[in-house]
């Protein structure tokens, strides 16, 4: 069984790493050293950490990203996952091995639990049930 890699955009490493970045970005870019080297060398780290950053989602088969702004990004089974908001999440049924969004347009997307851990499943349905707009209006 898989486990899936639950991540809360709350890591304070990764935001450690996100601004020293732009700060090598600024000190690089404006060569603020008189070595032109140390201001390409100051470039490169700070280009390769947000590669490091942004390519968080491709480390794990099974990954979900959200944060407390409302936006959820589900990859399982798959190589790309699916991003949206929990506004636009109208109602959500586990059904076998599979979990059913439903969105408000009416679109509706299906995504194979085969493989996956329960204790995984029951924490993604739960984390996207309870965000939807019918389980939040009256909150």
């Amino acid at each position: 069984m898989n486990k899936i890699h639950f991540d809360n955009n709350k890591n304070w490493i990764w935001i450690a790493i996100l601004i020293l970045s732009g700060i090598f970005i600024v000190c690089g870019g404006f060569e603020l050293f008189e070595n032109p080297n140390t201001n390409r060398i100051l470039t490169i780290t700070s280009f390769c950490l947000q590669i490091i950053y942004l390519t968080k989602m491709f480390w794990f088969k099974n990954y979900v990203q959200y944060n407390k702004k409302g936006i959820i990004t589900i990859k399982v089974n798959s190589a790309i996952g699916k991003t949206f908001m929990y506004k636009d999440i109208k109602n959500s049924q586990l059904d076998g091995k599979q979990l059913l969004i439903k969105k408000n347009n009416g679109t509706t997307i299906k995504f194979n639990l085969d493989g996956i851990t329960e204790s995984d499943v029951k924490k993604l349905y739960t984390m996207v049930n309870k965000n939807t707009i019918a389980n939040t209006v009256y909150n």
